[in-house]
């Protein structure tokens, strides 16, 4: 299946759907702090969800057992929330989607946990850094490689790499859509881009 352009009355479901994922990433960025046990994050998911009228977009896609992601240190993406408990200076990425009135809305931040390393804080700016670069390149008639290329380039220029086994993706009515979004590649090449296309952005960083 090819990329979906999405309506405006589309996109603006999708808009308050990521509202309702970034409220919840919030709350839980709040409640990070040495002790937590990263199934207490799922369960103030759940909690928190419940004050949406939205479904939690993880629990079940896949055989995942939970609502929420959580992945500590070494943990790249897709990690089950246990009884591991955070550390001082662990850095804990939360991915988190929400499914609201067909629409999925889906994003993820990485909090470090008390005093982290410098190196650790380095490693999160450079991530963010990215990711603002892939957004500023995603414009109607750039191509889909300008979006990777910009990530990339932003990564190693700072001394990093990207994780090449991992792309981002398009989303709307599935969780995961056309088109896959690398986050390497060539400047030109690549489907272009149109007004209405809804993309997940997803850069992740080497140190």
């Amino acid at each position: 299946m090819g990329i979906i352009v999405k309506s405006p009355q589309e996109i603006d479901i999708m808009r308050k759907a990521g509202r309702i994922v970034a409220a919840i990433l919030n709350v839980l960025k709040k409640r990070i702090e040495p002790g937590i046990i990263t199934e207490e994050l799922d369960a103030i998911t759940v909690q928190e969800l419940s004050r949406h009228d939205a479904t939690a977009s993880f629990k079940g896609y896949r055989g995942f057992p939970a609502s929420l992601c959580v992945s500590v240190n070494e943990e790249l993406v897709h990690g089950i929330p246990g009884k591991r408990v955070l550390e001082e200076g662990d850095i804990v990425s939360l991915d988190f989607g929400a499914f609201f009135q067909g629409f999925h809305g889906d994003a993820a931040i990485t909090v470090g946990v008390g005093k982290i390393s410098s190196e650790a804080e380095v490693l999160l700016e450079v991530t963010e850094g990215a990711l603002n670069a892939g957004i500023a390149s995603a414009r109607s008639g750039a191509c889909l490689g300008d979006v990777s290329a910009a990530i990339q380039s932003f990564v190693e220029s700072r001394g990093f790499s990207v994780v090449r086994e991992y792309v981002g993706h398009g989303i709307g009515h599935e969780m995961h859509e056309a088109p896959q979004i690398p986050n390497f590649g060539f400047p030109g090449q690549g489907p272009i881009l149109q007004r209405g296309m809804t993309l997940a952005l997803e850069p992740m960083v080497n140190a």
